[in-house]
């Protein structure tokens, strides 16, 4: 009689311990690495398509050669700074991969603006496959970007609110906040526009 009466009260604890919020970080953080898993994704996705676009640019535009060279150093500086799902909560790797994938985008930007001037280039149908490609994976990273945030916004929340801070300190001690991605001061500086 006793053996079945402490199966229910271990069953009303587990179920009880799960309703109040126990396993919140674990689930938010898994949720975090996830969401870190398709930035990289979506960054790798952009590096993929680099160097189908430097060749298109190269036969149309050989003599900007220092902007091709400068696009193809930041994709290598951006596939060599990785950031494993266990460093998110490390300020410095995540800047480190973040400035990586900021030059790496500035290149491109600048290629972008040597483009405009080769009109034959503009036109030619592979230019703009990439150059849609490309534009569209922006976009992804945008997007994956902003989720990915969302989930270090709700794990880091539960670290330091209740119920989640007593969890943390009881069961979860070696948890730290993750990182999220910051703007450059440059862009935070609106541009002046001035109409003659």
């Amino acid at each position: 009689m006793r053996q079945p009466v402490r199966l229910l009260a271990v069953l009303a604890l587990a179920f009880g311990l799960a309703g109040c919020g126990v396993n919140d970080i674990p689930t938010y953080e898994e949720q975090a690495k996830a969401n870190w898993a398709q930035v990289q994704n979506q960054y790798q996705r952009r590096a993929d398509l680099i160097p189908n676009l430097v060749e298109t640019v190269k036969g149309y535009a050989a003599q900007e050669r220092e902007t091709l060279e400068a696009v193809v150093k930041a994709r290598a500086a951006a596939n060599q700074t990785t950031l494993s799902p266990e460093m998110l909560n490390d300020p410095a790797a995540f800047q480190k991969f973040q400035e990586a994938q900021g030059q790496l985008g500035s290149a491109l930007s600048r290629l972008m603006v040597v483009v405009e001037r080769y009109p034959d280039l503009k036109s030619a149908e592979n230019f703009r496959q990439l150059q849609t490609q490309l534009e569209g994976t922006e976009n992804r990273i945008a997007v994956a970007r902003r989720d990915y945030i969302e989930a270090v916004r709700l794990y880091n929340t539960e670290l330091v609110t209740l119920p989640g801070r007593i969890w943390a300190s009881l069961l979860y001690s070696e948890k730290q906040q993750m990182q999220t991605f910051t703007t450059a001061p440059e862009n935070a500086t609106v541009p002046s526009v001035k109409f003659n």
